[in-house]
C-alpha cells in the first residue's frame, strides 16, 4: 500500500513517509557490507512506528538515508524508494534534500552531547534555525529559543537559553535536542535511540513528553530502538529489523501478545519479568550475521531454535499473514496460530 483514504472518497492520500526496498552497501577495502537488505516501512501522520533490533540490524542507517544524511563513502543507495508525501527522494537534488530536512523532516540523534556543539549555548544553536530559516532578528531568535525549552519542560528557559551543553545534565541535554529537532515544526520526526544513557525515571519522562508532542502537533514520529519496554505504551504499529531487513511489522498489541517470528520472539523473552526473580534472564544465542557474509536462506536460521532444512535454503518474503500483519518466517501462520 502507498497511499491511505483521504476520507473524502477523492484520490487516496499519499503517505506521511514510505520506504520500499531501500537498499545501501558500505564499500571498503577489505568486503562490501550488505548493511540494507530490501527494507520497507511506512509511517501516516499523528502516528507512531517503533523500529526495533539489536545494533548493527540496519534502524540508524535507515533513517539516515531517508534524511540524506548517509555518508558517502563509505555508504552506497543502491535501490529502492523513499516517498514524502508522494515525492520522491533518492532522485532528488541534494538543494531539496536541505529544504526538507528540518522545515518537514528532522531526527533527534542518538548522543546529545555528541550533537550539541560544545562552543556555542544552547539558544544559540536552537536561534540559528530561526534566524536562517525564518529570518528573524538575533533577539526574537533567542527569545524563540527560549519558548521551545519551555514547551520541552525545561524550567527557567530563559536564563537556560545562555548556558553551554555541559551545562545540562542528560536529560536536559536530550530535551534540548528534541527543542531543536521541532523548532520549525516538522511533520515527521525520527528519534534514534532517544533515551540511551538515561536512566529509568528520565526514559519515562522523555518518551511521554515526545508522545504528547506528537499528539499535539499530529506529527508523524519514527522511534528507533533496541528496548521494547521502552516503546510497548507509545507505539501504533513496531518493525522490526534484522541484517538489515523488516522481518515483522505489526501493530504493537498482536505483536507483544502474540510474536510472528523467532527474532521477535527471543526478544519478548529477554525483557526481565518480575515473575522472574532468581531465574536466569533469557538470551537469543549467538550473534547476529557478518553483513559481509551473510548466510543463505533466512539470515536468522543460524540462531533460531525453530530452524528447518528449508530456512538454510530459501529466504523468506515479508508476507501479509493477516491484515496488519506481515512476517518473513516460513512457519509465521504456525507462530501466530499456536494456543
Amino acid at each position: 500500500m502507498s497511499a491511505t483514504d483521504d476520507g473524502t472518497g477523492g484520490s487516496p492520500k499519499p503517505r506521511l513517509l514510505e520506504v520500499q526496498d531501500l537498499r545501501v552497501e558500505f564499500r571498503t577495502r577489505e568486503a562490501t557490507a550488505n548493511v540494507l537488505n530490501g527494507v520497507g516501512y511506512h509511517v501516516d501522520e499523528g502516528e507512531t512506528l517503533a523500529v526495533l533490533g539489536e545494533s548493527g540490524s540496519g534502524k540508524s542507517v535507515t533513517a539516515q538515508t531517508v534524511m540524506g544524511i548517509l555518508d558517502t563513502p563509505p555508504g552506497f543507495v543502491t535501490g529502492g524508494s523513499i516517498r514524502y508525501r508522494g515525492e520522491e527522494l533518492l532522485s532528488a537534488k541534494e538543494e531539496r534534500r536541505r529544504e526538507l530536512r528540518g522545515e518537514n523532516m528532522a531526527m533527534i540523534f542518538q548522543d546529545a552531547l555528541s550533537a550539541l556543539n560544545p562552543v556555542y549555548t544552547v539558544g544559540f544553536q536552537i536561534a540559528e534555525q530561526f534566524r536562517f530559516r525564518r529570518g528573524m532578528s538575533r533577539k526574537d531568535a533567542m527569545v524563540k529559543a527560549a519558548e521551545m525549552l519551555d514547551m520541552v519542560k525545561i524550567p527557567n528557559a530563559k536564563q537556560r537559553v545562555k548556558e553551554f551543553p555541559h551545562q545540562f545534565s542528560g536529560g536536559m541535554r536530550q530535551r534540548a535536542m528534541i527543542a531543536m529537532s521541532l523548532a520549525l515544526d516538522p511533520d515527521l520526526l525520527i528519534a534514534d535511540e532517544p533515551t540511551t544513557a538515561l536512566d529509568v525515571t528520565v526514559q519515562a519522562q522523555i518518551m511521554d513528553l515526545l508522545d504528547e508532542l506528537r499528539r499535539e502537533r499530529d506529527m508523524g514520529l519514527i522511534l528507533i530502538t533496541h528496548d521494547l519496554g521502552v516503546v510497548a505504551e507509545v507505539a501504533d504499529r513496531i518493525a522490526v529489523m534484522y541484517a538489515g531487513r523488516v522481518v515483522e511489522e505489526s501493530d504493537a498489541e498482536s505483536l507483544y501478545k502474540r510474536p510472528a517470528h523467532p527474532y521477535t520472539e527471543g526478544l519478548m523473552e529477554s525483557i526481565p519479568r518480575l515473575d522472574q526473580k532468581g531465574e536466569e534472564l533469557a538470551s537469543i544465542k549467538g550473534l547476529p550475521p557478518n553483513l559481509a557474509d551473510i548466510p543463505p536462506g533466512c539470515p536468522f536460521h543460524p540462531r533460531c531454535h525453530r530452524a528447518a532444512d528449508e530456512c538454510s535454503e530459501k529466504l523468506p518474503e515479508l508476507r501479509e499473514l493477516r491484515a496488519g500483519r506481515h512476517s518473513a518466517c516460513h512457519f509465521a501462520e504456525e507462530l501466530i496460530s499456536r494456543d
